[in-house]
């Protein structure tokens, strides 16, 4: 599970509803279906136009993604790999990964290797598994872009649904305590709407972006070691370039790894 997101929403909840509280706004003002009705399904319309379906048969899976805690190698055991590899590669030959290629579990990464102990030239492998990268962003990207909208037009859709609400009291008006509840009570379709997209939607489309960064990080730094690996590249050529891809702690890790 990803802890962040969880923690982020009991936090954004919590806030709004001790936010209430403070105010003297009881929990169950919330409990509006009109205001509901408008926010949620509204969103759920305006993005289902936006996006074609093939796309949005895509959300429940970017929602497990959203709550799973992605599944990543360090970046550390990947240096620690292909430095491996260089020096069996250069004292037996890139045949000899043959068997380790098979016990790979990364489709990307077995690919790749595949492809070097084929004798593909480098710039071929480099061409192969860039345009894979690409349109694996462009994927991550789209859907993004699905919660993206959904948090723009969320807000929006609260203006509109305070514009119904404050229409439905203005109609009669003799009743003071009844015209206000009517008019408080328009305004939780703005509270939901600015809510579900900033406290919900527009996070969640940054969270798959940062998800979708990592990975693309992960699967340049793989291209550059197994075409360093493929080059016959000392080990420590290849730790030194790939190092590039750590954090500074880390990267200091591994100098005084190597200098030890």
């Amino acid at each position: 599970m990803d802890v962040s997101t969880v923690v982020g929403l009991i936090f954004g909840v919590v806030s709004l509803l001790v936010g209430m509280a403070l105010k003297g706004v009881t929990p169950d003002a919330l409990l509006n279906p009109a205001a509901i009705l408008i926010i949620i399904f509204g969103t759920i319309g305006a993005v289902v136009i936006a996006f074609p379906m093939s796309e949005l048969k895509r959300v429940p899976k970017l929602f497990g993604i959203l709550f799973k805690e992605q599944k990543l190698a360090s970046e550390m055991e990947l240096i620690q790999m292909f430095s491996e590899w260089a020096d069996v590669a250069r004292r037996e030959g890139l045949l000899a990964l043959e068997a380790k290629a098979d016990e790979i579990e990364d489709p990307f990464l077995r690919n790749g290797l595949g492809l070097a102990i084929d004798g593909q030239n480098a710039d071929y492998i480099r061409d192969v598994l860039t345009e894979e990268v690409e349109a694996m962003e462009d994927r991550h990207a789209a859907g993004a872009l699905i919660f993206t909208q959904a948090g723009t037009y969320a807000p929006t859709l609260g203006v509109l649904g305070a514009v119904v609400g404050l229409v439905a009291a203005l109609k009669d008006m003799n009743d003071i305590d009844a015209l206000g509840l009517a008019i408080s009570a328009a305004f939780i379709a703005t509270l939901l709407g600015i809510f579900t997209g900033y406290v919900l939607w527009h996070p969640f489309a940054n969270k798959l972006k940062r998800k979708s960064a990592n990975e693309v990080q992960q699967k340049m730094m793989m291209i550059e070691g197994i075409l360093s690996v493929l080059e016959g590249e000392a080990p420590r050529v290849i730790e030194q370039k790939l190092a590039s891809y750590l954090p500074a702690n880390e990267r200091k890790q591994l100098q005084s790894e190597e200098n030890s």
